[in-house]
């Protein structure tokens, strides 16, 4: 089998893109740079709003989802990544136009939870309300026995406010009001609604917390699907 090229379909947002690029490099086991990965990158951050689409207030991002999935393809991409949680919600769609494979970030997040976690039961779960909203995480987790825990609306707005809010992660920070806005609605899912675990369900979220924060499992959608981009690309992931 001939090594593969990746196809990373990205601003949503930027350093989240950049985020899983520096995944894959740190991940893969290479020694040079010829032993590296070649990924093309698309990264436009005039996707619309996903989550104001979504709750019906704001223009549809799957124009501009299928115009670089094809970019992609046609650059010569063998299969695509997309470090959108919230942009899965037009996943059925975007593959009806494309004929390369499109792994699914919250699919393979469900088959490394079983295969590492098989005792979990109950995860908590820290996304954007669209996320929230059209069930996403839901519909693969619940099918396998494992609920799926949302924040209430009161820690719910933390999480949007760690996101989106002029101090928040999109604006660049990640330390001091986010990670604190964060952290409050964590453990507010751990500590009075019995989580055994949490889902990083936001690609945001992991560039403010990390595993270490936690004294439960902390799930990274991007971990994951770095580590699945790498094997399927047909190298091997550095242990």
């Amino acid at each position: 089998m001939r090594d593969k090229t990746i196809g990373i379909l990205g601003g949503m947002g930027p350093e989240a893109t950049v985020y899983l690029f520096e995944l894959i490099v740190k991940m893969t086991d290479a020694d040079k740079d010829q032993e590296h990965i070649p990924i093309i990158i698309y990264n436009n951050p005039k996707i619309p709003h996903r989550t104001c689409a979504i709750l019906g207030g704001g223009p549809s991002p799957l124009p501009f989802l299928i115009k670089g999935a094809k970019f992609l393809e046609k650059a010569g991409a063998d299969f695509i990544v997309m470090p959108c949680v919230t942009a899965h919600y037009f996943y059925s769609e975007i593959i009806k136009k494309i004929k390369i494979p499109f792994l699914h970030l919250i699919e393979e997040t469900y088959n490394y939870v079983k295969k590492e976690f098989p005792t979990i039961k109950r995860l908590g779960l820290l996304a954007t309300s669209g996320t929230i909203k059209t069930n996403l995480f839901q519909e693969y987790f619940e099918k396998g026995g494992i609920e799926i825990i949302i924040p209430d609306e009161k820690e719910q707005n933390k999480v949007m406010e760690a996101i989106y809010c002029s101090n928040g992660i999109k604006a660049g920070y990640k330390n001091g009001l986010p990670k604190n806005l964060l952290m409050e609605a964590a453990e507010n899912l751990i500590s009075k609604k019995r989580c055994e675990g949490i889902i990083a369900g936001c690609t945001e979220v992991p560039l403010a917390l990390k595993r270490e924060d936690f004294r439960v499992p902390f799930i990274n959608p991007l971990e994951i699907i770095a580590r699945k981009s790498i094997l399927k690309a047909g190298y091997r992931v550095r242990e």
